[in-house]
């Protein structure tokens, strides 16, 4: 969703046994999630109290939280919000162990995800659509409507799903005759690696997207080179048939920050309950539901469960999409388990989802035949990024000085990471640009482990130039260059780190590598990549360094773009001229 914030988040968590829910008729429920202050605890829980002293505390924070927002006191929000997920990850407990705590557990995660994250027009209508908790499936309710407003600057997009749920065909894109459908059967006998029936639906669907539908068939389409190699594969391990990774075309269009308005996030649209019920952490820190490979594994995991639960894919996929107990019911009403039997028993989302998801196999099958042989599939991720351990707490944008790239960059290839920073704690394996990995280590070894979750920066050295003149000219002590970069030669020059803290000054003899955000004062502009660009073929045709358009997107100026590949570039020429010979030798 785009970065638009929403009237203030006004609910007391208090008051949540009190807020007006709506019972959910047609509801995406992947998994139960009972609310915590209806569970009725448990022997174990009953005999430790320390659970409800658990709960309290961390309500007192969240408390404390909502108040700080309402009085604009972002920064101190933020912080109250985090004590309180700690004081449950802090408190000593099992989670797993208790069942009302886990549930308040997790209810609270996405309850501080909300705050940070605004929605942008999020509908005031019934909770109908099949991203939400399956709590309709068990005769609980639907979480209430809430307004909410964000303080931090992460960006989301608006997940297909949204419009899917209210798609109507025209008459025109209805017009399928037996013969087409009688085509199309043959067609999935011979193409598809699963076994569905053909229906009129599915050709219905195939037309929208030949026609108004056709630009987002190839977005999708285009963006699909980046994760359908890795999903295949996962997919392939996991024993479900690669084609139906197409799913993801339907539920993200291949974007690892879609998020729907009721909270499913990622490339597979996981909802908080289901994404921890298959492994997805979520956290302060990180939330897994956003991530490239553990989404897509977990994604494969729900799916195999689904269709050992059914034997047939097709109610497998509409499961996913509005949850086992809906289709439960609608077997029972149908007394067969087929899809198309059950069809006048689901909800419309559903009637939708799942031809739509058959129809964009068949066109991603053979897009010849449908007219898309013109779309090139952009470059697999996998490709683009070195993944490197880095010890608890590093920051972003350290890594991005010392990976020549941008921390909106990283943040694109680590998109499960909350912050600007890896997670306190725990090492973790955070994606750098392709190449850079090695560059990184070597550099990030200079640094003293309990100072890099801080901001620090590379420059270059001249030949001959020592550290006290470095020292001199960044106003760092020698003693903490010394300290960060021990045992460096740099009698043939180099590049060298610089703790945060001091200034480069502005001398004839400045060697300092240009920074990331040197000369975007002005504003930047995108640029789409044709086949054949690089970063430097860009910046000589736009009048720009082509050093400082590498940096701002994290990728190599002499390396190969995939075409459509969007690049940030100054807005102003002149503000960012190529720099002369003179000015390249003193890098």
């Amino acid at each position: 969703m785009k970065n638009t914030s929403l009237p203030r988040f006004v609910a007391n968590a208090a008051l949540l046994a009190a807020i007006v829910i709506t019972p959910l008729a047609n509801v995406r429920a992947q998994v139960t999630s009972q609310s915590y202050l209806r569970n009725t605890p448990n022997e174990v829980e009953r005999d430790d109290p320390r659970v409800q002293q658990v709960i309290a505390r961390a309500e007192s924070h969240f408390k404390q939280g909502q108040l700080n927002l309402q009085d604009n006191k972002r920064e101190q929000a933020r912080d109250e919000f985090d004590k309180a997920v700690d004081a449950v990850l802090e408190s000593g407990l099992d989670v797993r162990a208790y069942p009302r705590l886990n549930s308040y557990y997790l209810q609270l995660v996405e309850r501080v995800y909300r705050e940070e994250v605004p929605l942008q027009n999020m509908p005031q209508q019934r909770v109908t659509n099949a991203q939400v908790a399956q709590t309709a499936n068990d005769g609980g309710n639907a979480p209430a409507q809430i307004a909410q407003v964000g303080f931090r600057e992460q960006k989301f997009e608006p997940s297909p799903l949204d419009d899917l749920s209210k798609l109507v065909l025209t008459e025109k894109e209805k017009e399928v005759s037996p013969t087409e459908v009688a085509k199309l059967e043959e067609e999935i006998a011979s193409t598809v690696d699963f076994k569905f029936k053909s229906n009129a639906l599915i050709q219905q669907y195939i037309n929208y997207y030949q026609g108004r539908g056709r630009s987002t068939m190839e977005t999708g389409l285009r963006r699909s080179g980046m994760f359908m190699s890795m999903a295949r594969r996962i997919f392939r391990e996991e024993g479900v048939p690669e084609d139906i990774a197409w799913l993801g075309q339907v539920e993200s269009a291949w974007r690892p920050n879609a998020r729907s308005w009721a909270a499913a996030s990622g490339l597979w649209q996981f909802i908080p309950g289901t994404g921890a019920r298959f492994g997805l952490r979520q956290t302060a820190w990180v939330d897994e539901r956003n991530s490239f490979e553990k989404a897509t594994r977990a994604s494969a995991k729900y799916l195999k469960w689904l269709h050992n639960r059914y034997n047939n894919w097709e109610l497998a996929i509409g499961a996913y999409n509005t949850g086992e107990g809906n289709i439960d019911r609608a077997i029972n009403r149908a007394g067969v388990r087929d899809f198309w039997s059950i069809y006048p028993y689901i909800a419309q989302e559903t009637r939708n989802y799942v031809p739509n998801i058959l129809a964009v196999i068949l066109i991603a099958k053979n897009p010849d035949k449908y007219g898309f042989s013109h779309v090139q599939r952009m470059t697999p991720i996998d490709r683009t990024y070195d993944i490197v351990s880095v010890p608890s707490a590093t920051s972003l944008h350290l890594i991005a000085s010392l990976t020549d790239s941008s921390v909106d960059y990283l943040r694109s290839i680590n998109p499960e990471l909350r912050r600007d920073v890896t997670p306190r704690g725990e090492s973790y394996n955070v994606r750098v640009p392709g190449g850079r990995g090695k560059q990184f280590v070597a550099l990030l070894k200079r640094i003293p482990v309990d100072r890099r979750d801080t901001l620090a920066r590379v420059i270059s050295v001249a030949p001959g130039e020592d550290l006290q003149a470095v020292a001199a000219r960044t106003g760092t002590s020698l003693a903490a260059l010394q300290q960060w970069n021990n045992g460096v030669d740099l009698s043939a020059g180099g590049k060298i780190v610089v703790p945060n803290g001091g200034s480069v000054r502005a001398t004839a003899r400045t060697y300092e590598r240009p920074r990331a955000n040197a000369s975007t004062s002005g504003g930047l502009r995108t640029v789409t990549a044709k086949a054949g660009d690089t970063v430097a073929k860009i910046a000589a045709q736009n009048g720009v360094s082509a050093e400082e358009v590498a940096r701002l997107n994290g990728v190599a100026a002499n390396a190969p773009l995939t075409q459509g590949r969007q690049i940030k570039i100054p807005a102003s020429g002149a503000a960012t001229s190529t720099p002369s010979a003179a000015s390249r030798r003193r890098r």
